[in-house]
């Protein structure tokens, strides 16, 4: 697994919910930041152990790296970014990235909540100029859809003041409801767990492949809760993944198949 040391350099406050964090990370080439749109970050808070928030990369240039922190009312990431200064040290692991949509796709659907919303920002700003794209964000303010780059060939359909932990989520009926277009879709999804596992079936069930979808739960609501149930059947439903990998069936499916397990148990 890659790790370095990383130190703030920076940091600025974008709006009301959101801080930029610039770091500069000591070993770049141990860490290896993936150049993709929805690249992202273990971050580790100073005295918090392995008690650490993975972060989406907004902005790389070398070994400088910008983290766009949501701020929620509570935590350990939002009581880290509000405080931390330059010259502030942080451990950075598991760089890593999901988008990955194929060369024949026609069009894009990017499904965010606030915890995603610095990817979605980054991809809409990195599409190239021919890509149509439909964007669909759960916000909590009309101020935090100001935050997506506006592009010509991107339709942004929003919902304010539902989900993020405050409401029920709207993210999948509106997916459920959007008319599609024509040609080879690719969905790509971040926000609740509950929310990706019906997005996913949903368009599953219209018979996409796995490779038309990058759908991934950023976080889980009453997640200590799950947490206690997860522990009685993490044994069972991790083999699940681990055999699905074995078999050659690789990481989407047997991400696929561990999700159906969860499910299978009640979580």
């Amino acid at each position: 697994m890659s790790f370095s040391y990383a130190f703030v350099t920076e940091t600025a406050q974008l709006s009301p919910r959101i801080r930029r964090i610039t770091l500069r990370i000591d070993e770049p080439g141990a860490l290896a930041v993936r150049n993709e749109p929805d690249s992202a970050v273990g971050v580790y808070f100073p005295d918090s152990g392995a008690d650490g928030r993975n972060y989406s990369v907004r902005r790389q240039r070398g070994e400088l790296i910008d983290l766009d922190i949501v701020l929620h009312a509570h935590g350990p990431g939002t009581t880290w970014a509000g405080r931390t200064a330059p010259g502030d040290r942080v451990g950075l692991d598991h760089a890593r990235s999901w988008y990955r949509p194929e060369p024949t796709t026609d069009w894009q659907l990017l499904v965010t909540d606030l915890s995603g919303l610095p990817a979605t920002a980054r991809i809409v700003e990195e599409l190239p100029a021919e890509v149509t794209a439909t964007v669909i964000a759960e916000v909590s303010d009309d101020e935090d859809l100001a935050y997506l780059p506006a592009r010509p060939n991107v339709t942004v359909h929003s919902s304010v003041g539902t989900g993020n932990g405050h409401a029920p989520s709207r993210l999948a009926a509106m997916v459920a409801g959007l008319e599609l277009p024509d040609g080879r879709g690719y969905c790509w999804f971040a926000g609740e767990a509950a929310e990706a596992r019906t997005v996913r079936k949903h368009f599953r069930g219209l018979g996409w492949g796995i490779d038309q979808l990058d759908v991934t739960g950023y976080w889980r609501l009453d997640s200590e809760a799950w947490d206690a149930k997860f522990a009685l059947v993490e044994d069972d439903v991790v083999a699940v993944y681990t055999q699905a990998l074995a078999d050659g069936k690789g990481d989407k499916v047997a991400s696929e198949e561990f999700d159906e397990a969860l499910e299978r148990v009640g979580l």
